[in-house]
């Protein structure tokens, strides 16, 4: 609804009738204050029901119950025939009708009496809609405390930060000795080993397997440092390129090199899926 009607008009009331009974009623005279500023703080819900109606009496008595168990909203009830400017400023089909207003503008509505469960989700997305956008909103539910570190991941890292490499390699075998299907250490064993393995190579690796393509050592070299500079895709088709023209043992190298810089990344980034379908060609 926001912005589908202007509420300015009631920031002048008109004379009201007599107030309506109730910790939360609300008439023309009161809703200035009661609606168009508390909803600057909290999201007001504005409850339009007539005295002829019961089912419309017993949705505000739920709206009640549920307002007084706290929560981040206010109640606003409106006796719609005692107070016609306002209804006429919902536009108001028919009775009950049940408007959620936030920063002075309606959000939300529903008309027709609701069951609690449907009443209670209606409210909760209300909230959840001004979250952050309204002071008087909370932050929600507080997150969970965070699970206290590994130490063994904690040693292992700190290991790695020192450029000790070996016994970062080290700390992650030890994790995987006691918790083989240890997804992370696996995972982050891969990466140390190559970054390990990227140190020790000869920048010119580049240049030397681009000048002798026949060269399976260069090209694997080349690869790593490929991948190092974060140009994996240069990486995968240098190597497959090394799949297609070697045969025998030189072939499984390549292939089983290429599988393992694949391990780098999570099989379904869309690299690595569009590289094992070029590996597949080159294959067979």
């Amino acid at each position: 609804m926001s912005g589908a009607v202007d509420l300015s008009a009631l920031k002048q009331p008109a004379a009201a009738p007599g107030e309506v009974p109730g910790d939360h009623a609300v008439t023309e005279a009161n809703f200035e204050d009661r609606v168009l500023r508390r909803s600057t703080q909290v999201p007001v819900v504005v409850a339009l029901y007539s005295q002829r109606s019961p089912g419309s009496i017993e949705l505000v008595k739920l709206l009640e119950k549920l307002v007084a168990q706290g929560g981040d909203w206010d109640l606003a009830t409106v006796e719609a025939e005692a107070n016609m400017r306002i209804a006429q400023a919902f536009g108001v089909q028919g009775i009950p009708t049940v408007v959620a207003v936030a920063a002075g503008q309606p959000l939300a509505d529903f008309t027709g009496n609701q069951p609690e469960e449907q009443v209670t989700q209606w409210l909760a997305a209300v909230v959840d809609a001004v979250r952050g956008k309204l002071p008087g909103v909370g932050e929600g539910e507080a997150a969970e405390p965070e699970a206290p570190e590994d130490p063994r991941f904690v040693a292992a890292e700190e290991a790695l930060e020192r450029g000790d490499f070996e016994g970062a390699v080290t700390a992650y075998q030890t994790i995987l000795t006691a918790e083989p299907n240890n997804a992370e250490a696996k995972a982050a064993l891969r990466q140390v080993q190559f970054l390990s393995r990227v140190q020790e190579l000869d920048p010119a690796a580049l240049a030397k397997a681009d000048a002798d393509p026949a060269n399976l050592d260069a090209a694997i070299a080349a690869a790593d440092l490929e991948m190092f500079n974060q140009q994996p895709e240069a990486a995968f088709d240098r190597l497959i390129a090394q799949v297609k023209r070697t045969a025998g043992d030189d072939r499984t190298r390549a292939r089983t090199h290429l599988l393992e810089l694949f391990e780098l990344f999570d099989p379904a980034e869309p690299i690595v899926v569009a590289a094992r379908r070029k590996l597949a060609a080159a294959l067979y």
